[in-house]
């Protein structure tokens, strides 16, 4: 007799945690599904005056350093930074405008002069070095 009801009690408990198992995972693909509709990503390619790998590691920080960016690469050859980012946490300008704030000048935004002047004596481009407007 023990036996019986401890196998119903084993069964039930098997039946209570797999219901509990598959009504959270509706909820969270739901919740999933719900942030997914409200994310807008943006791809955006710009000019970015520098010098070197330096110049890079400090431009990319200033982009990816703004809420909703989620990827900034700088291209040292090319003068070009690709940004990923999510557009209903940030716009074209406050990507710019960080990076301008960081010593460097974009296609749109001069940099800070202050900025420039702190940059190490090997990132302290030429302001009138040709910047890539293209995208590729």
């Amino acid at each position: 007799m023990k036996k019986v009801i401890l196998s119903f009690a084993v069964i039930a408990a098997i039946g209570f945690t797999s219901c509990k198992k598959t009504v959270k995972k509706e909820t969270v693909a739901s919740k999933v599904a719900t942030v997914s509709n409200e994310i807008q990503m943006t791809e955006l390619s710009f000019g970015v005056r520098g010098n070197c790998g330096m110049c890079k590691k400090t431009i990319e920080k200033a982009a990816s350093n703004i809420d909703g960016v989620v990827n900034a690469t700088w291209d040292v050859d090319k003068k070009k930074i690709d940004v990923l980012f999510d557009a209903t946490q940030t716009n074209e300008m406050e990507i710019h405008n960080a990076i301008a704030a960081s010593g460097y000048d974009t296609d749109k935004v001069a940099s800070d002069l202050n900025a420039y002047n702190n940059l190490p004596m090997c990132c302290q481009y030429d302001h009138d070095m040709v910047i890539n407007n293209s995208v590729d």
